[in-house]
């Protein structure tokens, strides 16, 4: 079995070495960046499994390397999770618009981190679900080729986006609770993180366009898919 490879971007030689050591335990294969153009250019010539992303890092920062991969075709589907100092509310919805799947806070737990990883993987690798595909107003989603298409068109999504979106879809006409989307969707539920659903739920509505409106708000409680 082929083990998922994990890009380390982080110049803080004790944390990087801390995070190589946790995931190298957990069977992973890692390499290690400390420099947002060397890491740009190594995810580009091997797009690894995941990215483990600082912010402040030499070169360009981190948020504009998420840009970066997000926006080239052959990388935008690469998961990123950002693990860094900067903790303001601010800087979390910045970095989840531009595509990161999740956003950690150091100082951190390796265990809870090695859980974030394994979560973010688990939703970028190909699950069971009830239709193999669906279809609704000009809208097309094959869950075995994790490939959503409306009027012909293929939408990117992210790992995260499309598990969010095959939830919602799953259980059509169903409200399900930002507590609920946590925990089907990315594994957990910390206190704090319901901001995390309102984002992606809001970037995902950006990328249906003209059918946005097919995920409803229901004003507290939660989200639904309509029928």
């Amino acid at each position: 079995m082929n083990r998922s490879k994990i890009l380390i971007v982080e110049d803080d030689p004790d944390i990087s070495q801390l995070l190589t050591i946790t995931m190298k335990k957990a069977a992973f294969e890692v390499a290690v960046s400390e420099n947002g153009y060397e890491a740009i250019d190594l995810i580009r010539r091997q797009p690894p499994d995941l990215l483990i992303l600082d912010l402040m890092i030499p070169g360009i920062d981190g948020f504009e390397v998420c840009r970066e991969i997000k926006r080239e075709p052959r990388t935008a589907n690469v998961p990123v999770l950002i693990l860094t100092a900067r903790g303001e509310e601010i800087d979390r919805i910045i970095g989840l618009e531009l595509g990161a799947d999740d956003y950690v806070v150091k100082p951190f737990s390796p265990r809870e981190l090695l859980l974030r990883v394994r979560a973010i993987l688990r939703r970028s690798g190909q699950e069971y679900h009830p239709k193999a595909v669906f279809t609704h107003s000009g809208m097309e989603i094959d869950f075995e080729a994790h490939r959503l298409t409306i009027e012909g068109e293929e939408i990117v999504l992210t790992a995260t986006e499309f598990k969010l979106l095959s939830e919602l879809i799953n259980n059509q006409g169903k409200v399900l609770n930002r507590e609920q989307l946590l925990d089907r969707v990315w594994g957990y539920h910390f206190e704090g993180y319901a901001r995390t659903v309102d984002t992606h739920i809001r970037r995902l509505r950006q990328k249906l366009l003209t059918r946005a409106d097919l995920i409803e708000t229901v004003r507290g409680v939660g989200y639904r898919f309509r029928n």
